[in-house]
């Protein structure tokens, strides 16, 4: 009779990859980060861009506006206030169209200026 040997067994790779090499060092903390930085560098300037904007608005908007607003994004040349509800959305939008000159003399790289609905969490 054959010898049956090795059904217990866990089937192995025919194939070796990486030549039985172990796998990559892991990098360190400082390497990590470094590869990172175009990125946190881009969410810092976003960051401060809407902080920026919600400061300007908080200056040049009635207080009853201001509780309104749920956020204020400036992405590619258009500024996006966002306004807890419709109703204050239509509102803002109509304070906005007055503010409209002062905010391109602000910043002249704004070509639109939307408001939008976007309510409190």
């Amino acid at each position: 009779m054959p010898n049956m040997g090795g059904r217990n067994k866990r089937p192995t790779s025919r194939i070796r990859g990486s030549g039985g090499r172990r796998s990559k060092r892991a990098d360190s903390v400082k390497d990590l980060l470094a590869r990172a930085a175009p990125a946190l560098t881009r969410l810092t300037d976003q960051t401060a861009r809407q902080a920026f904007w919600r400061s300007w608005l908080e200056a040049h908007l009635p207080a009853d506006f201001v509780r309104r607003l749920s956020g204020v994004v400036e992405r590619d040349g258009t500024l996006v206030i966002f306004a807890e509800s419709a109703a204050w959305s239509a509102r803002l939008r109509y304070a906005i169209q007055e503010l409209e000159p002062e905010i391109r003399a602000c910043q002249p790289g704004i070509a639109q200026i939307t408001v939008r609905v976007l309510p409190k969490s």
